[in-house]
């Protein structure tokens, strides 16, 4: 007779390497990753399931992997057993992984097979029995671009529903029930009807916390990310809109019950608006300063979120690199500035009509061959105006201190702001 009332651990998309080019943020990445390690043995969970993504590439910094490695090895001389599927950031084609190397040492147990599925049929589900609890485990790793929807159509998962004990099936995919609506356009999930019968469903993936039902009742959660990789991440996670740690299972009597516990220290990360709106460079660049001065804490990791219309100010104006070696001065980790929302005032053509005007003529003569107009709503009398003002926007130059993904970032979404769609980012702040 398996036992009906034991304690586990869930936790997904650790990304323990990223933030590349912030020490600071990766250290407090990794921290908090170690500190949900611990969590699980302070709460005495019997295993711990990890629904992908523990590393953010394949082969990442031996520094970076030490110490989560060392927690996950204490884990296991306490008998805590370990349990993983791999996430879209673990898998690579043709090559070894970390994790590959790391349950090849006996560290954890890989639950989900990782050989090509048939392509016509549909394949068994294998699935594994935790022995001291007799809880009954299957799951389906990740792949990029959602290569894995189909692998969840085609299964057969009657061998696994047949066996007696708590069902617990882990995966790395978005839920299309549960994507939040800003991300609806962007990822394409599974359907809850997709996934097998269970009682516990262990998910990953959008690094958002949530918990719904599987298709017979199970309880199905994502943890969200342990840290976060984008500071969209981190802004959620500041402004409590999802958790950042990892979950703690308690099943009583056959029934689960999900606690999230998170593990990024309160007030370590200050995520704060400020407003540029009509200012000049001088007065932007003092207002920058003012604002990042006014949230110095000691150790903390600022995230100015820089929003308005410049009057005159552009990127290159504001100061960024002196406001965040003031800062530092001062005690903080880091600055990470995000200029995604920040409207830079328009410049000038570099050549005028006046000066070139085979240019616009040629441009517009191009436009109105063109039927329909290039861009759905935009008249060709107009198309012409809004292609300058692209050419601008994409040719703004990269702003003092701006890290190259936030200025791209930055020229993307000022594009698409011209263009009149919503970009991922804001749907995502929206939602």
């Amino acid at each position: 007779m398996t036992p009906r009332d034991f304690v586990f651990a869930h936790l997904a998309d650790a990304h323990v390497g990223a933030w590349a080019r912030d020490p600071a943020i990766r250290a407090a990445l990794r921290e908090s990753v170690v500190a949900a390690l611990r969590t699980v043995a302070q709460r005495s969970a019997q295993f711990l399931l990890i629904s992908g993504d523990l590393f953010h590439t394949p082969v990442p910094d031996p520094e970076e992997v030490a110490p989560v490695v060392a927690e996950l090895r204490s884990l296991a001389r306490s008998g805590v057993r370990i349990y993983a599927v791999f996430g879209s950031h673990d898998y690579v084609v043709h090559r070894t992984s970390w994790l590959d190397v790391l349950a090849e040492s006996g560290l954890f147990v890989r639950v989900a097979p990782e050989a090509v599925r048939p392509r016509e049929g549909r394949w068994p589900l294998p699935f594994l029995v935790d022995q001291d609890t007799g809880a009954v485990i299957a799951g389906i790793s990740g792949r990029s671009h959602g290569l894995d929807r189909d692998y969840y159509r085609s299964m057969d998962p009657s061998a696994f529903v047949e066996t007696p004990g708590f069902h617990i099936f882990m995966f790395h995919a978005a839920v299309n029930e549960y994507l939040p609506e800003g991300l609806r356009a962007h990822i394409r999930g599974v359907a809850v009807e997709d996934l097998p019968p269970a009682d516990y469903y262990a998910g990953g993936h959008i690094h958002r916390s949530y918990t719904g039902r599987g298709p017979t009742g199970g309880l199905l959660v994502n943890p969200g990310a342990v840290f976060g990789t984008s500071v969209t991440d981190v802004a959620q996670g500041a402004r409590g809109l999802t958790h950042r740690g990892v979950v703690i299972v308690t099943v009583r009597d056959g029934t689960p019950a999900a606690e999230f516990v998170d593990t990024v220290p309160a007030g370590s990360i200050d995520v704060f608006d400020v407003d540029l709106s009509g200012t000049t460079g001088e007065e932007a660049r003092l207002k920058v300063r003012e604002q990042v001065r006014a949230h110095t804490a000691p150790g903390a990791l600022l995230f100015p979120h820089l929003t308005g219309v410049g009057l005159e100010s552009r990127s290159t104006d504001l100061g960024l690199t002196d406001s965040s070696a003031d800062a530092t001065t001062r005690g903080v980790a880091t600055v990470h500035w995000d200029l995604g929302d920040f409207v830079a005032p328009p410049t000038s053509p570099v050549v005028s009509s006046e000066s070139d005007p085979a240019w616009d003529e040629s441009t517009l003569h191009v436009l109105r061959e063109l039927v329909p107009p290039p861009v759905p709503g935009v008249l060709a009398a107009q198309a012409s105006e809004l292609l300058r003002d692209l050419v601008r926007e994409l040719g703004t130059p990269i702003g003092d201190g701006e890290a190259k993904e936030d200025y791209r970032s930055s020229r993307v979404n000022g594009a698409l702001r011209l263009l009149g769609i919503a970009s991922a980012d804001a749907a995502d702040r929206s939602a």
